[in-house]
């Protein structure tokens, strides 16, 4: 199949002389209705600019008042020429001081226009992209997960950059370049009505002319932004992957990869430079035309004596000035379009589904914690996609005191099932819930997460010491605190060998440590949260059974009211669990000992002969008494 098609433009009213394409889009959305979508995208714009409208107006008055000293120069200018020449020094230095400090005071409001612009900028692009970081982070996981994070990084940067350099200066700038048009075309009017005839008739003529150069950068503007995203979205899996590709040995290819992007990037660029070039070829040719008959006109008033040198010069400068306000009036519609198509990218962003939130409930369970907390699934059914579940009228059910393993093969739907129990997607069909020892029960939402610490697959470290990447979960954690929780992780043996101890520094994503290491940081991070609930989403996976063991032991000794959920198939972890839960032909069952390791010897054959025969006994300390109803303290053992 070929590429689709953009719709062709048709060129209507007036725009058929202009012929661009942006007059024609605003024309257009007039008509069909779109003009809504437009002034809906700017509303927002100016929903974040409106508290610094005093900034905004007096930004206006400045570029007027700047605008009025400029005019002023260049007509005290053309005075003094005349004098010059006309060898009348009586009032030579007086126009001599006039003009410097008009200068002098054209510099002062250019300076301070630029300075407000730049800070005004700033303040808006860092409201924006708080405003979206927050909506990000607080969006729904399955929509939020729709997006590549290379789109998600442009629209963050790229697109935040574009709507804060036009919020607050778009409608000043529109208001300044209309009256020093208006301003200009009087006095010329004023002087000579042939030569502002000839400096306005000629602006339009120009402005014809580079609608090319118009459509091209809207074209330019569109590819560069896909393409941007892509290449974002290639770069941030390359690195993120970069263990892999140096195991594999693979880094030729994905070289090769940059290679094939920047020769697409170079080529646009040059097939854009080509026509750049030849365009401002046609349009310099042109604009030569009208300055030199600009310039015929004039010198025939200066040979007839009608005009003096001055005259002529203060002509020839303001035509251009007028031209060239004309084209910076119309060159605020590109502007206007592309902030318009930045605001709505971001605003698909802003309008994702939020979180379900209830922090009243969940402070109301924070004092019932201490009694013991149950997670449970009843009658869950849930699919990513509709008609195709992953698992349908399920239950699932852990009390506080024990473990529970949930074993599946890969891709089976473990790491659905803790993304469901966080609350980060919602069922189709049941309910996910937790209940405090009192019986009260909270259907799961964001603000219950407080009383769950999770360890994700794989390494989840981030750049910093240790002390930094543990306190992410517990500001206020102490350094007995931080070495308590590495002792129960097992992670303190190798950490108190590092030159710095918790303070050592690590690369990304634990750059430095082993996998094995970096699990047992994680685990160790989790522990600091001090929650009643602890998922384990294979986050032993790269340990020795007898380090396995002993972690699992000394985090139940460490709390044995603690309920862990940990997703695997090792059997050394299974034999320490009171519950085993099976993910397959879209069921979540709960099933014996026995039956886990046939799961497992069908999971991981390789693995058959060496566990063949092994039984089951329960190695874990002893469980912890039954739930009461009430409790001796209403803090209990974890305070939050």
């Amino acid at each position: 199949m070929g590429e689709k098609k953009e719709k062709e433009i048709v060129y209507t009213g007036i725009n058929k002389l202009f012929r661009n394409d942006n007059v024609q889009i605003l024309r257009d959305s007039l008509h069909d209705g779109t003009i809504r979508e437009f002034l809906d995208d700017w509303k927002w714009i100016f929903s974040y600019s409106k508290k610094y409208r005093w900034i905004v107006v007096f930004y206006t008055v400045i570029g007027i008042a700047g605008s009025t000293v400029s005019i002023g120069t260049a007509y005290v200018s053309r005075i003094l020429i005349n004098i010059i020449v006309g060898h009348q020094q009586e009032k030579l230095w007086l126009l001599v001081t006039a003009m410097a400090g008009m200068l002098l005071l054209s510099l002062v409001f250019s300076s301070l226009n630029s300075y407000i612009n730049a800070r005004i900028s700033i303040y808006v692009n860092n409201d924006i992209q708080a405003g979206i970081f927050d909506r990000i982070m607080d969006a729904r996981w399955k929509e939020l997960s729709s997006y590549p994070s290379g789109d998600l990084l442009n629209r963050f940067n790229g697109d935040v950059g574009t709507i804060a350099s036009n919020a607050i200066n778009w409608i000043p700038n529109l208001i300044i370049n209309i009256y020093t048009f208006a301003a200009t075309f009087i006095v010329l009017w004023k002087m000579d009505y042939m030569m502002a005839l000839i400096a306005f008739l000629s602006a339009p003529v120009l402005l014809g002319l580079s609608r090319f150069i118009m459509r091209r950068m809207k074209e330019y503007r569109k590819r560069v932004l896909e393409l941007n995203s892509k290449m974002m979205g290639f770069e941030v899996e390359t690195f993120f992957n970069f263990d892999m590709i140096k195991s594999f040995g693979v880094f030729g290819y994905y070289s090769n990869k940059l290679r094939e992007w920047q020769q697409r990037y170079k080529q646009y660029s040059l097939d854009y430079n080509r026509f750049e070039i030849k365009s401002n070829i046609l349009l310099t040719l042109l604009s030569s035309a009208v300055s030199m008959s600009a310039f015929a006109y004039c010198l025939y008033r200066l040979w007839t004596g009608q005009i003096m040198y001055g005259d002529m010069a203060f002509f020839l400068q303001q035509r251009a000035a007028l031209s060239g306000r004309f084209n910076t009036l119309v060159g605020t519609i590109p502007g206007m379009l592309n902030s318009s198509v930045s605001a709505h990218r971001i605003r698909e962003l802003m309008d994702l589904p939020r979180e379900a939130h209830d922090p009243e409930k969940a402070d109301l369970l924070q004092k019932q914690a201490g009694s013991g907390i149950t997670v449970s699934m009843r009658g869950v059914t849930f699919g990513y996609d509709e008609g195709k579940h992953v698992y349908s009228s399920s239950d699932f059910q852990v009390r506080s005191g024990e473990i529970a393993a949930v074993m599946a093969e890969s891709g089976g739907g473990k790491t659905t099932l803790i993304r469901l129990l966080l609350g980060m997607l919602d069922p189709q069909e049941g309910t996910v819930t937790l209940k405090s020892g009192s019986g009260d029960e909270f259907p799961m939402n964001a603000d219950l997460r407080r009383f769950f610490a999770y360890v994700p697959q794989g390494n989840a470290l981030f750049s910093g010491t240790i002390a930094e990447n543990m306190r992410i979960v517990n500001e206020s954690a102490s350094d007995e605190e931080i070495v308590a929780a590495l002792k129960t992780a097992c992670a303190w043996d190798f950490v108190a060998q590092m030159p710095k101890g918790i303070n050592s520094v690590l690369g990304e994503r634990g750059r430095g440590l082993s996998e094995g290491q970096a699990q047992r940081i994680s685990i160790a991070r989790a522990l600091l949260r001090n929650a009643p609930v602890l998922l384990l989403d294979e986050a032993t996976s790269a340990l020795d059974r007898e380090t396995e063991e002993r972690v699992l032991h000394q985090i139940m000794e460490s709390c044995p009211d603690r309920l862990i959920i940990l997703s695997t198939h090792r059997p050394a972890a299974l034999k320490l669990c009171d519950r085993i839960y099976r993910i397959g032909d879209g069921k979540i069952c709960e099933i014996t000992p026995e039956e886990a390791m046939a799961v497992h010897a069908r999971i991981t054959p390789q693995q058959t002969q060496t566990n063949r025969g092994l039984s089951l006994p329960k190695l874990r300390m002893p469980m912890a008494p039954p739930l009461k109803e009430k409790h001796d303290s209403d803090e209990g053992w974890w305070n939050g």
